[in-house]
């Protein structure tokens, strides 16, 4: 049985705090002020705290992710298949989407179109295409990320990229 795991690395949220949106806050505010800034940039996304992809040597494959909300609730997505190929893109992908419907309870209807990898600028780049059925409305999708290493958690971080505006229309209606 072959494992894949990946768990944020411990330091990942301190780094958080010092490049993006949050390094652009201005020192002179008030500590008060700026931390309940740095809080509300924080809700902004959901955090990948987990990601799983099992093979068994029967053929079958399970992925899992769990993504981290507001003071730890957890949201969590899984997705089993046939191991292959094109199967062992797509089992992720799947995993996120379910884990985002379910954060979203039920707003939207999320469907994986394709997961492509390719070779590009001497890196792997992952696309991610999904469908989104939202009040009667039928949207494409579309997110990219550079894979790196690990090949099945770009999947995931593009799968996000592809869904970060569901998932902030989401928060702001909570």
């Amino acid at each position: 049985m072959t494992r894949h795991r990946w768990r944020k690395p411990t330091g990942m949220q301190v780094m958080a705090t010092e490049s993006g949106p949050l390094a652009r806050l201005a020192d002179d505010i008030e500590p008060e002020m700026r931390a309940m800034a740095i809080d509300a940039m924080r809700r902004q996304r959901l955090r990948l705290t987990q990601f799983t992809f099992t093979r068994t040597p029967h053929g079958r494959c399970h992925a899992e992710v769990e993504f981290e909300w507001l003071d730890g609730e957890r949201i969590s997505g899984k997705a089993d298949g046939i191991a292959s190929t094109l199967g062992d893109l797509r089992l992720p992908a799947d995993a996120t989407l379910r884990a985002i419907e379910s954060f979203a309870r039920g707003a939207v209807q999320l469907e994986l179109i394709g997961v492509k990898s390719m070779r590009a600028f001497d890196d792997t780049v992952v696309i991610v295409s999904v469908l989104l059925r939202s009040n009667g409305e039928v949207t494409r999708l579309l997110g990219c990320s550079l894979a790196g290493d690990d090949l099945l958690r770009g999947v995931v971080v593009a799968t996000l990229q592809a869904t970060n505006r569901v998932v902030g229309n989401t928060i702001a209606t909570r």
